[in-house]
């Protein structure tokens, strides 16, 4: 597997802080089953280190995964994932990664100019050409 630091993506220029998109990529992994309980996360050093960042950026981020019960710091010994996320949670992450993701693909579209409907339009003609499920682009529309 490779290192947490090569996993996580940041982006400088979003909205979004950069110790939430550690933390929520963090949670994506987990919810992924790329990290599993008991794996060990690099220190707050390390991985500010790798990803040249400042490392209260890294503290921030681990202390929201903390808050979460997601993972555990153990003085002397290191930080590791701690639980298996419940069915429920897995859902719920796992929902909110898509919303993120739809998000983040309607800012971009509006960025260049496109209105929601044309996004939405686009997404259908994706849904249909990728073959999934003409019912997913129905339940689209009916949820537009």
């Amino acid at each position: 597997m490779k290192p947490l630091a090569e996993q996580i993506k940041l982006d400088f220029r979003a909205g979004e802080p950069l110790y939430m998109q550690i933390a929520r990529q963090v949670e994506q992994m987990v919810a992924a089953g790329l990290l599993q309980v008991g794996d060990q996360l690099p220190t707050v050093r390390e991985l500010a280190t790798e990803l040249r960042i400042n490392f209260n950026t890294v503290a921030r981020a681990y202390h929201v995964l903390d808050d979460q019960g997601l993972i555990s710091t153990q003085r002397g010994r290191g930080t590791y994932i701690w639980e298996q996320p419940t069915e429920e949670m897995m859902q719920k992450l796992k929902q909110k990664t898509l919303e993120e993701l739809a998000q983040r693909f309607l800012e971009e579209s509006q960025n260049l100019g496109y209105s929601p409907e044309q996004a939405a339009e686009v997404l259908r003609q994706v849904i249909a050409a990728s073959g999934t499920a003409d019912m997913a682009a129905s339940n689209i529309d009916q949820e537009m």
